[in-house]
């Protein structure tokens, strides 16, 4: 009876029952948990929107930077999303045992394979699966095992020098420094995966435009992820998935499919670790056991670690460990040029390295992974850059347990997304000093460096700490000495300044160079 008497008043009032319903919505996101109590950008409490929008114009870093500068160290970037300023934070978001999970932005990075989402470390939200998974692999990726990678790093290393002088520094050419780096990066990934340069570097290309593809993934993952419901309408929706799995769509995630490939050709030899382990004459191989060798033997020990494992790990490979690698190397070189006194005195030390004989003379000039830890100011620089522009660009998100928690003197509510922008943190005055804007690699030979690497997130924090974080830093650390050690870089065009393109990674733009031999 009642519903007689109220159907006729909405239908008749259809679209004041539409904005009345609108505006409750609007208004219990900007008023929800107390959050409003936080300053942001004014439609940041009422709807993820505003952020998905900012995100999509590929700098919203400044953006978050420029809202903290102006209303403090908690900034709300969306109904339920917090970002905190003050390094503090970084021990009661991310570390261990504070039942804090990974929030649904992470999933939407995830690839897919026969309709079924891949779950890799750094995708799964999922703490306990999370630990298992990183227990088969951690082995893999200590800092112990660095010296069975540097022969594989080294190898690939003289091989891109030699191709630099041979395609850039003997012709004239002028070079895409930020791409020539990725090719490295990647060559390098192949190498250390399945012991086989994949041909970036040979062919000066892109191979199967995986780059390509990536850099189109990140262009849809960065902005959508900020709405994960729409990655499940769109590249995962149920009807796409159940197509895949049945078999009506064939088609393939570009990267999962890369990876697959290169795997299918160790198949036999793959099978025959899972089955009895390493053999002899594989740990005893002089160029290093490869990853993929490493994974098999992980499935070996770890029941756990299944084909699917062993797939999303090689993929993961591909996803983080060629695009993060590659804008650390750009950064440190893009500084290096453009102040000319710190590029002199890292010369000065490398110099003064190999005439006093704690650089071992290589015809290639490369330095070793040792010889490198032992330059303070080679440190100082790379610190530096990591500090100025890490990779990742934007919050890393993770999710209060349901009881709620304090961070630093505040409650947060359960169920809130917070975190940290590295880009935010790395620029805190009280840490870093006044000039945080400023690149200065003396800050980390003047000041107190083991606080300031405790604030610095470009590899993340905690458990969830960037898995192949060290043999990122091998890469680093032997590259850029052995690089200038070998040639000088200029800019092409010395007055202006690239650009960043903030796809979750803080991607170059712009970053064209010429070499010269150096004598």
């Amino acid at each position: 009876m009642l519903a007689n008497e109220i159907l006729p008043i909405l239908v008749q009032y259809w679209p004041l029952v539409i904005i009345s319903l609108v505006a409750a919505y609007l208004l219990n996101n900007k008023y929800w948990k107390g959050l409003n109590r936080y300053q942001g950008h004014w439609a940041a409490g009422y709807s993820n929107w505003w952020r998905l929008w900012d995100v999509k114009k590929r700098n919203h870093h400044w953006t978050t930077i420029a809202l903290h500068r102006k209303h403090g160290d908690i900034v709300r970037l969306g109904p339920n999303v917090l970002s905190f300023a003050d390094p503090r934070a970084i021990k009661a978001i991310y570390g261990l045992n504070k039942g804090v999970s990974k929030s649904d932005f992470y999933p939407v990075q995830g690839a897919v394979s026969k309709g079924k989402p891949l779950l890799s470390l750094f995708s799964t939200t999922d703490e306990e699966f999370h630990a298992k998974y990183r227990r088969c692999v951690n082995n893999a990726f200590a800092m112990s095992s660095l010296v069975n990678y540097e022969p594989l790093v080294s190898s690939t290393l003289t091989y891109w020098l030699d191709k630099t002088d041979e395609v850039f520094a003997n012709t004239g050419k002028s070079c895409d420094f930020s791409q020539w780096l990725q090719f490295f990066a990647f060559d390098v990934i192949g190498d250390l995966t399945w012991s086989k340069r994949l041909g970036f570097i040979e062919g000066n290309k892109d191979v199967d435009n995986i780059i390509g593809f990536l850099g189109k993934f990140f262009d849809y993952v960065a902005p959508v992820g900020q709405m994960p419901i729409l990655d499940r309408l769109l590249w995962k929706n149920p009807i796409s998935l159940l197509a895949q799995r049945i078999g009506l769509d064939k088609r393939i995630h570009p990267v999962t499919l890369f990876a697959l490939n290169r795997s299918n050709e160790r198949a036999s030899q793959v099978e025959k670790i899972k089955q009895f382990g390493l053999s002899d004459d594989e740990k005893a191989n002089p160029r290093g056991i490869d990853l993929l060798s490493k994974f098999a033997q992980a499935s070996h020990d770890h029941p756990f670690m299944d084909d699917d494992r062993i797939l999303s790990t090689c993929a993961s490979m591909v996803f983080a460990g060629s695009e993060t690698t590659a804008i650390s190397l750009s950064a440190i070189f893009y500084f290096l040029v453009k102040h000319p006194h710190a590029y002199t005195k890292l010369m000065q030390e490398l110099d003064e390295a190999a005439a006093d004989g704690r650089i071992a003379a290589r015809p290639s000039r490369t330095l070793s992974w040792p010889e490198a830890q032992n330059l303070p100011y080679l440190d100082a620089v790379i610190q530096e850059s990591f500090r100025l522009h890490p990779a990742p660009g934007l919050l890393l998100e993770r999710v209060v347990p349901p009881q709620g928690m304090y961070i630093l003197s505040d409650f947060i509510p359960g169920g809130t997304v917070v975190g940290c922008n590295a880009w935010v943190v790395h620029r805190r005055a009280q840490v870093f000093g006044h000039d945080v804007d400023a690149f200065r690699p003396e800050r980390w030979l003047d000041g107190p460096s083991a606080t300031m690497k405790r604030s610095l997130l470009q590899f993340g924090a905690g458990a969830r700490t960037c898995i192949g974080k060290n043999i990122s830093l091998l890469e680093m650390y032997k590259l850029v000495p052995s690089f200038l050690r070998r040639f000088d870089v200029r800019l092409e065009h010395p007055a202006r300044d690239w650009t960043t393109h903030n796809a979750w990674f803080v991607a170059q733009r712009g970053f064209v160079v010429r070499f010269t031999p150096r004598t």
